[in-house]
């Protein structure tokens, strides 16, 4: 078979941009005008957060989605390219448009309108096998934002593991609200899934992280809940563990830190290490992603971001 050493990881899942308005002064009302203190027009979508803070973090990593032929696909591709990733997978399409979500930042909570466009449109069997073979391993993100991919995703990763590739999802939140995915069916080929707290309980409709795990510990394999400032609860078959948060002070947003734990638990996982590092590592990372504009703002200067790591490494010991 032929050996997945192009790249450490392949990213399949949405893109768009962010339009990011901070500080918002009230909640919206229909028929009112309310102000904002300032904004900025970034890259956005989880996956591409997660891919482009991954590529910061050392990993060598491909994208494959579907953009428009327009502008904001335009901001998207130099934005991943400025950062190494790479978007010779990327399709565009002359029939729909680029994704774009408006997110308004209120302090470390946030409310967001998303127009899906092209991102609806993509499903897995535009993803050849050829293309999975590229990679050591295949991370998908925000599977109900994706309809299309939705409906074969349990294939597609069915297809990865069969492949030779290890696996991670984290299914963002429902826009519906219906969580319609079988876990049953899909986790046994899931290496590594990454749900948040409140997303956990929706899919397996139970009221606790506990509660929540054991409806699943049969057929899932590691199980990684975040839960905001009050920490990570680490699921394995042979162990159990709890991470808490760093605290941060001046936080700038918290839009992306958990696609930024993502990046920093993947980034020592695909290198094989412990599930306390890869948890320890993802912690520090969704820390570091406060610091700055959205969920990229605080991976630009690796000078930094190593200094950051190393401040709250010491807090830990």
């Amino acid at each position: 078979m032929k050996q997945h050493n192009k790249y450490d990881v392949l990213v399949v899942g949405e893109l768009n941009v962010d339009l990011i308005l901070y500080n918002v002064n009230k909640p919206i009302e229909i028929g009112k005008e309310i102000f904002s203190e300032d904004m900025v027009l970034t890259l956005g979508s989880s996956s591409a957060i997660l891919a482009n803070n991954l590529s910061i973090l050392g990993a060598n990593v491909s994208f494959f989605g579907m953009l428009g032929n327009d502008v904001f696909a335009e901001i998207v591709l130099k934005s991943l390219k400025k950062s190494n990733v790479s978007t010779e997978n990327i399709i565009i399409s002359d029939e729909d448009k680029t994704g774009a979500t408006i997110a308004m930042s209120y302090g470390n909570d946030r409310a967001m309108v998303t127009f899906p466009g092209a991102m609806s449109v993509m499903k897995q069997e535009d993803i050849s096998d050829e293309v999975l073979m590229q990679a050591k391993h295949l991370h998908v993100s925000s599977i109900f934002m994706q309809k299309s991919l939705l409906k074969g995703i349990t294939t597609l990763f069915k297809r990865a593991k069969n492949l030779g590739l290890t696996t991670s999802l984290d299914t963002q939140w429902d826009p519906d609200e219906k969580w319609n995915i079988s876990t049953k069916e899909l986790l046994p080929y899931v290496d590594v899934f990454l749900p948040n707290k409140e997303e956990f309980l929706r899919i397996t409709k139970k009221e606790t992280i506990d509660k929540a795990y054991q409806s699943v510990k049969k057929y899932a394999n590691i199980v990684i809940v975040k839960d905001s400032v009050n920490g990570v609860h680490a699921f394995a078959p042979e162990k159990q563990f709890y991470q808490p948060a760093f605290i941060m002070e001046n936080i700038v947003d918290a839009i992306g830190a958990g696609d930024s734990f993502n990046a920093g638990f993947l980034k020592e996982y695909i290198n094989k290490n412990d599930l306390e590092t890869c948890v320890l590592e993802g912690t520090i990372a969704g820390a570091i992603n406060t610091q700055g504009e959205g969920g990229t703002g605080a991976f630009k200067d690796i000078e930094k971001i190593s200094l950051l790591r190393n401040e709250l490494l010491n807090r830990q010991l």
